[in-house]
């Protein structure tokens, strides 16, 4: 990503054993656009079902060479991106059960479904059909979109580039919502029933035959979120969590924590904000809505619990756990046999808290901690120092938090940063989609998720090009101060950087410009190799004087915290969480992780919401008997 007055590197890191996604091309298209566009879809829908049938054509006239199908549990229980007609056939004629889609229907049931001619580029001047779909299976029915081009290299046929497919409800075991909600009672006499209330106690202690079927580890937005949807499919779920309250995995956080993502891209499944909620919602009030959120939505959530055993039976399919429960001030003991445990502790896994550095247990100023243990800083810190080791987003916040508080702030960037302000980022990428005119949120979900990763890098390629040209000022400003920048994976920005990595990255509320200005100092390119009483040694020999120590050095890996709490047996049987696998697809997350009735859960709030749903019928699947944990 260059322009002619900044020149901004890319970042190629990413997390051990991930692989880097090529970016798609874009093809030429020729021709003129449609003036029926519903009859083009129509015709393309037609062909389709006639190859899921066993019929003509092949699929080459109905794919482009470079052509991308997603799909989320459709043609297979697992999640895939497949480029080309030919990896396309390879792979349905290598399953068992074939093509597991049975057909696909135009949804035309709103005007934003309807099909419509669209841009597939960022700049808006390649130009196809989209089309909203309705997807039949062997096993339920999901939602899907298409967007076609005409092929050059073959007389401006109407063929796929990007076709994407997920499921959404099982034949038989569809959510309880809407038309098959509860009643709430009985009516007629039935001597000695309990009401809703004692109901309600005796699901949520798991007495009786309430014995949860799955656990959920963590009542952050994956638990809750994961929870919720099990709930509406009758999968009996417990969530546990160490904290004294739901919320306070964000409540216990630093003082001036808010959310950097936008109201509209962060609902929750079934409970949307109200529509007077704050456009970036302060993490005390995010953890009071996770609050309402479980007891509205009735979720089984024991707190001040720890799981202090846990072992799988191979032959039984079956957990044995053992919880630790403080309730009405006591300690209780209780065992537990599961189907499934969901590590839903965070994407990012146990505070990566740089222990080697020498002289930790010497420093004799205020606060040496990690960013996750730091509340906010004293309301005078005139004369003190601040240094914060790290350069993402909580190392930007603390930091100008420390700086409103009169404190002498430095950071200390070891690497570059990619830093974008979050009014361009919402501008840029959210416009249109997830803000005040977008459509409805499932509906925005689904064009977001239809675009398979390697489009979805190209495109992010030029908005990442878009943003740094409307954020240049405040950019030079930055490399003037001497913070060094990068624009993400070849170029492709947040959130492939995101993807790629989990992190390394600023999204911009107001301490840029600090740094910028001078306001707040940058040592950049310098590990610290000891830390003293009053001060800490950079690798240059550098000595800064520090009162008070951040790391915000981000998080370790899932699989490290898995190792931490169910031990060395399942750890070393589950794969890599997170950065993407050969198709494009994460890794080990919201998916199969390797070990049977284990699963990895997190992520934003957004991706919690759309991913809950397809982990949930993904278990279902398996408790009803749908499928079996070793199908593909």
């Amino acid at each position: 990503m260059a322009t002619a007055a900044l020149q901004i590197p890319f970042s190629n890191h990413v997390v051990p054993g991930s692989h880097l996604l090529k970016g798609a091309s874009y093809p030429k298209s020729i021709g003129t656009l449609p003036t029926d566009v519903e009859k083009v879809a129509a015709d393309w829908i037609f062909s389709f079902n006639a190859f899921v049938q066993g019929e003509d054509p092949p699929l080459s006239q109905l794919f482009l060479n470079e052509s991308y199908w997603r799909d989320l549990l459709c043609l297979t229980w697992d999640f895939h991106t497949l480029g080309g007609p030919e990896k396309i056939a390879s792979f349905i004629k290598k399953q068992k059960k074939g093509c597991r889609i049975r057909s696909l229907k135009l949804d035309t049931s709103s005007d934003v479904r309807k099909s419509r001619v669209s841009a597939i580029d960022f700049g808006g001047d390649l130009k196809g059909v989209q089309s909203f779909l309705s997807v039949q299976t062997d096993v339920g029915w999901g939602r899907g979109l298409v967007r076609l081009l005409r092929d050059p290299e073959d007389e401006g046929n109407w063929k796929c580039f990007t076709l994407f497919t997920a499921l959404e409800e099982l034949t038989g075991y569809e959510e309880l919502v809407s038309g098959r909600r509860p009643t709430g009672v009985d009516h007629g006499s039935q001597p000695g029933r309990k009401n809703w209330k004692d109901r309600r106690v005796d699901e949520e202690n798991a007495e009786g035959e309430m014995e949860p079927t799955v656990l959920i580890v963590g009542a952050g937005q994956g638990g809750l979120s994961l929870a919720a949807r099990l709930k509406q499919l009758g999968v009996k779920t417990l969530v546990v969590d160490r904290n004294p309250r739901i919320g306070d995995n964000w409540r216990n956080r630093y003082h001036q924590l808010v959310l950097h993502d936008s109201v509209w891209y962060d609902h929750m499944p079934y409970l949307n904000f109200p529509p007077n909620w704050p456009v970036f919602t302060p993490k005390d009030k995010l953890a009071e809505w996770f609050e309402f959120y479980a007891n509205v939505l009735e979720l089984n959530v024991w707190t001040k619990t720890t799981l202090k055993a846990s072992k799988w039976d191979d032959t039984l399919q079956k957990w044995t756990v053992t919880l630790e429960r403080e309730r009405d001030g006591k300690l209780e003991s209780r065992t537990l046999h599961p189907d499934h445990i969901v590590q839903a502790t965070g994407h990012s896994g146990e505070a990566n808290f740089p222990s080697h550095i020498e002289g930790l247990g010497d420093f004799k100023g205020d606060r040496l901690v990690h960013s996750s243990q730091f509340t906010g800083p004293h309301s005078n810190g005139k004369g003190k120092k601040a240094v914060i080791v790290g350069c993402c987003n909580s190392g930007h916040d603390i930091a100008q938090d420390f700086y409103e508080h009169g404190y002498d702030v430095t950071m200390i960037q070891r690497s570059s940063t990619l830093v974008v302000t979050s009014k361009t980022l919402i501008d840029v990428t959210m416009k249109g989609l997830y803000s005040e005119d977008g459509p409805p949120l499932e509906d925005a979900d689904l064009i977001n998720m239809s675009v398979p990763n390697p489009v979805s890098k190209r495109f992010h390629v030029d908005s990442a090009l878009a943003m740094v040209q409307l954020d240049e000022p405040l950019l030079k400003g930055l490399v003037a101060a001497g913070f060094a920048l990068d624009c993400g994976p070849d170029r492709s920005g947040l959130f492939m950087k995101y993807l790629h990595r989990g992190g390394g990255y600023y999204i911009d509320v107001g301490a840029s410009q600090l740094i910028a200005s001078g306001k707040i100092k940058i040592k950049q390119g310098q590990e610290i190799t000891r830390v003293n009483a009053h001060s800490i040694t950079l690798a240059d020999g550098a000595e800064l004087e520090a009162d008070e120590i951040v790391f915000a050095t981000g998080y370790s890996n899932m699989r490290d915290t898995a190792k931490k709490i169910f031990g060395e047996e399942v750890a070393g049987r589950v794969g890599d969480v997170w950065g993407l696998d050969q198709e494009g697809e994460v890794r080990g997350m919201w998916r199969k992780s390797g070990h049977p009735g284990f699963w990895f859960f997190g992520g934003n709030l957004a991706l919690c919401r759309y991913y809950s749903r397809l982990l949930a019928l993904q278990i279902k699947g398996l408790e009803a008997g749908i499928t079996k944990y070793e199908d593909a």
